[in-house]
């Protein structure tokens, strides 16, 4: 079945010789008969805790103009991808958002789907981590690491949460939950977060590595640090935040990193992560339409989501 979206649409190249299928042409909606290890995304189309983060809104469009980036894009070994939908957070109603969120999530994990979430603000993680609990209960639980890469802790303590309080919600609710986990984030700028963030993370644990020790000449020392982290947990969480990449490769976020991680190094992190066996879930968060140049934001997160997907 193809999804009737004006956002699924794309070059048809069937003239041409051999396989020249796109995402647009094989994408479906159907919530039945999906095969395990289908690839599969699920949006989160919420401003709401960027807004209360006091950033700049509009990233609750971005799991569109991912899918629209996403639509051209050649399926290669890809025979059939399952477009979700979106859940949408209506006003302020970020709490009721996260937990239906989370419901979806459970939901499509559940048929053994190889889930991509996108985002929307980085509030999305509270929701994708309660969905991806959920589901890990009933497939018989163990340890969980969170790799988020990201230029932001996003460990802050104000309540109601907003988008720069997941992790620390996230890390609170498993204490409480007994549930055994490691939060490591990648690509930290510490003109980004304050000395009590910093203080912050120590206090609970947090594994983290700045920004200035993420670039290429670097990457082999974190492939073996990353590789130590996972080999501690039984499931991989990975969420990444747009805003780790310079301002130059992904201007089109709530908050642009005048440093940043390279692309590359984001890349071969989440193929890193992919190869281990221990994903279960990753994430794109924090990609704002309304603040992009010529689509280049949208394209470098249609570009991870394909990596992450096929």
């Amino acid at each position: 079945m193809q999804a009737p979206s004006n956002l699924w649409q794309g070059r048809d190249d069937s003239a041409e010789i051999g396989d020249t299928r796109r995402l647009f042409q094989i994408v479906t909606t159907a919530d039945t008969g999906i095969a395990p290890g289908t690839p599969a995304l699920l949006g989160f189309a919420s401003d709401a805790g960027v807004r209360r983060n006091q950033g700049r809104a509009g990233a609750r469009s971005g799991p569109q103009a991912i899918r629209q980036k996403l639509a051209g894009l050649p399926a290669h070994d890809m025979t059939v991808l399952w477009d979700a939908g979106d859940v949408e957070c209506h006003g302020d109603a970020l709490e009721d958002a996260q937990a239906a969120f989370g419901r979806r999530v459970a939901q499509v994990l559940d048929t053994g789907a190889r889930l991509v979430t996108l985002g929307g603000g980085h509030a999305i993680a509270w929701g994708s981590f309660q969905g991806l609990h959920a589901h890990l209960k009933k497939a018989g639980g163990g340890s969980i690491l969170i790799v988020n890469l990201d230029a932001h802790f996003d460990l802050r303590t104000r309540r109601p949460g907003n988008s720069g309080t997941p992790f620390d919600q996230i890390l609170e609710y498993c204490q409480e939950q007994g549930q055994a986990i490691q939060y490591a984030v990648f690509g930290i700028s510490r003109l980004g977060n304050t000395a009590g963030l910093f203080q912050h993370a120590r206090k609970l644990g947090v594994h983290y590595v700045e920004d200035t020790e993420m670039q290429e000449r670097h990457l082999d020392a974190r492939l073996a640090e990353l590789d130590a982290l996972v080999q501690q947990a039984d499931h991989v969480y990975l969420t990444i935040d747009i805003d780790c990449l310079p301002a130059s490769v992904a201007p089109g976020v709530s908050a642009p990193a005048a440093f940043g991680v390279p692309l590359s190094v984001v890349e071969a992190f989440a193929r890193h992560l992919r190869a281990s066996g221990k994903l279960r879930l990753a994430e794109l968060a924090e990609m704002n339409p309304e603040f992009d140049i010529d689509g280049h934001t949208a394209r470098v997160a249609a570009r991870l989501a394909w990596g992450l997907l096929a």
